[in-house]
């Protein structure tokens, strides 16, 4: 082989490396998708002192109407806690979870009803938490409608009188197996 030659193939096999790193670079270049957490559904995912929401939604039939809130509220400490959740226009409802368990706000537990949604089906509501012992904060839950087949149960009906405070009952323990059930079932 002559000196052109293995010229020749020294820049190939340099091109060949330079592609490869190109094509298996873009893990290092680029962040991984799965690094990331997020909520992968329509509600929001929060931690809130003790509390984890999880796939928190509020659905309600338009601005200014009520709107309930659904998803799963799990209380991570080892006491019995109530989150109290306030709405627009000085609604609000409150969730009692007992300690190390959670709470799913779907058909089997009492109505968490905000007389008030606070915004549009398809904007952010914001939504003031507060529990004993830690500090409020506000965070904007996804208003929903009845479009979705879904969430049509959950509308509040024109009959149902939204009351300032429901108190909704803890069920079981939090799991691996619980929890995803519990948070694939919370808004779907």
């Amino acid at each position: 082989m002559n000196r052109v030659q293995r010229g020749k193939l020294v820049l190939a096999a340099a091109a060949v490396g330079v592609g490869l790193l190109s094509v298996t670079g873009c893990g290092y270049i680029n962040a991984q998708q799965t690094t990331h957490q997020y909520a992968a559904s329509d509600g929001i995912r929060e931690d809130f002192g003790p509390f984890q929401l999880r796939n928190i939604v509020i659905v309600s039939e338009g601005e200014g109407k009520p709107g309930r809130v659904i998803g799963a509220v799990y209380n991570t400490s080892k006491s019995d806690a109530t989150l109290t959740i306030k709405g627009s226009g000085g609604s609000q409802t409150s969730v009692s979870v007992k300690a190390g368990a959670y709470t799913l706000l779907n058909d089997s537990t009492d109505a968490a009803t905000l007389s008030n949604a606070g915004g549009k089906p398809g904007s952010l509501a914001p939504v003031t938490l507060s529990a004993p012992g830690t500090s409020a904060r506000e965070i904007k839950v996804p208003v929903m409608d009845g479009t979705l087949a879904e969430y049509k149960t959950y509308l509040p009906t024109p009959s149902a009188t939204p009351t300032s405070t429901s108190t909704s009952t803890s069920t079981g323990s939090p799991t691996s197996t619980s929890t995803a059930h519990a948070t694939a079932t919370a808004g779907h």
